[in-house]
């Protein structure tokens, strides 16, 4: 059954999953007339069974993604099977990779088909024993020589070489998403890197032009994408987060960890200047234990020597690619850690770079609830945009069934066979039918 494009934008519903190490996200969307995602629900619930991006309880896992799903399935309406999961953590890891198709007729224009196969082809390289490819980005493309063609469907050529940013991850921790999404009562339709679906949900098109790159602050993870002319140039996935923030603060004032989480969140900043030497926050003591004076300014210095060593290792993935390309849009920050207190002006001085953060409200529909607007939802919204473009790219989109509302009554009655005519006898009425006269 064949649709048009417009009917299947309006009837196509896509469901991002977002399995984070503080959070699970669900957000059921649609793309509207105006190109924007539209919300028809979303829950999020905190997330325990998984550390710096990676399964580590099976079972923990599950019940997160149930409850975030529920939540989301409910509010929307929409009875949700199929989704779009991100993966992250310090197992992906990407390559470039070159490959090459001889043309049997190099008169007939190149078809999206031929683009398509090299792609395809492309996942069957080898790859170190027990990883596995999860993406095969295509960048530009190679028609007998000439160089830096992004698109050549329509051209004529002997031979089409192509540049591929190639992502692969731990096949044992793949395989463990999927089974929690199993394991819930869901399949997967896209596995997504999850600073790829972050960077459609907050990056624009001037700046994926100019040159910039996504800094994806996580609660396990930082993950990073940088985008160049258009090209995904390069990905890279850091092991620190804002939860080793929050193990530093536990540490460095001697308090318990939902404390310490909490008064990060709230009067934490990236600069130690901007606190005084007399500002102080109260910690309840443990078990009627005296109260315990957190200075501001001593956490912030805690605070300040983690992202130190966070951005220096963002300053050497960023300088593997800005040595020969010119990242002229400067940083995207986005995620939980995007909401630190001068979080801009500290990575705009330890970079050198612009910095601005990111957040996903361009792509949503106005109507959409505002706390979706928060950084922490980048990644979860981007992987409904991403799911979106590659089903249209795909010419298919599997929508959901929706749930009967609760005053909606189902007609069981069966309908009789619809009756199949004889096309002989069709017309042999219509003659009989037909006066003299008419045939004159």
């Amino acid at each position: 059954m064949t649709e048009t494009s417009v009917q299947k934008n309006e009837r196509s519903i896509v469901v991002g999953v977002d399995i984070g190490t503080t959070k699970t996200a669900c957000i059921v969307g649609r793309k509207n007339d105006n190109g924007k995602v539209e919300v028809l629900g979303y829950g999020s619930v905190e997330s325990t069974g998984v550390k710096r991006g990676v399964v580590s309880n099976i079972a923990e896992t599950v019940n997160s993604i149930s409850k975030a799903v529920a939540i989301a399935s409910e509010m929307s309406n929409v009875d949700i099977k199929l989704v779009n999961v991100g993966i992250a953590g310090q197992h992906v890891k990407s390559f470039q990779h070159r490959g090459s198709l001889i043309r049997e007729n190099s008169e007939a224009e190149i078809t999206q088909q031929e683009l398509n196969n090299l792609c395809k082809s492309m996942e069957k390289i080898g790859v170190q024993p027990g990883e596995e490819i999860i993406s095969v980005i295509p960048q530009d493309y190679n028609i007998d020589g000439e160089e830096g063609i992004k698109n050549p469907v329509g051209m004529q050529g002997n031979q089409i070489e192509a540049n591929y940013h190639i992502i692969v991850a731990q096949k044992t921790a793949a395989n463990n998403i999927t089974r929690c999404l199993n394991q819930a009562g869901l399949e997967q339709k896209y596995m997504i890197h999850e600073p790829i679906a972050s960077a459609e949900a907050v990056l624009g098109d001037d700046e994926r032009e100019a040159g910039v790159a996504l800094v994806d602050m996580g609660g396990g993870t930082t993950d990073i994408a940088i985008i160049h002319d258009h090209i995904l140039l390069h990905t890279a996935v850091i092991p620190f987060g804002g939860n080793v923030i929050s193990d530093d603060i536990c540490e460095g004032c001697s308090i318990i960890r939902r404390y310490a989480e909490d008064i990060k969140v709230r009067f934490g900043s990236a600069l130690p200047e901007q606190n005084r030497a007399n500002e102080f926050v109260s910690i309840p003591g443990i078990r009627g234990r005296e109260a315990k004076r957190i200075s501001l300014k001593n956490l912030s210095e805690i605070i300040h020597a983690r992202l130190d060593e966070i951005f220096d290792l963002v300053n050497i993935e960023i300088k593997k690619v800005n040595d020969t390309h010119n990242l002229v849009a400067g940083i995207v920050l986005t995620g939980g850690g995007a909401e630190m207190k001068h979080i801009a002006q500290y990575a705009a001085f330890k970079t050198g770079m612009d910095v601005r953060v990111g957040r996903p409200n361009e792509y949503l529909a106005p109507e959409a609830p505002e706390e979706l607007y928060s950084p922490i939802y980048a990644t979860c919204v981007g992987l409904v945009i991403e799911g979106i473009e590659r089903c249209e790219d795909d010419e298919e989109i599997n929508e959901p069934l929706r749930l009967p509302s609760e005053t909606e009554e189902t007609d069981k009655t069966p309908k009789a066979p619809r009756e199949r005519r004889n096309p002989f006898k069709i017309i042999i009425d219509l003659i009989n039918k037909t006066t003299p006269d008419e045939l004159s």
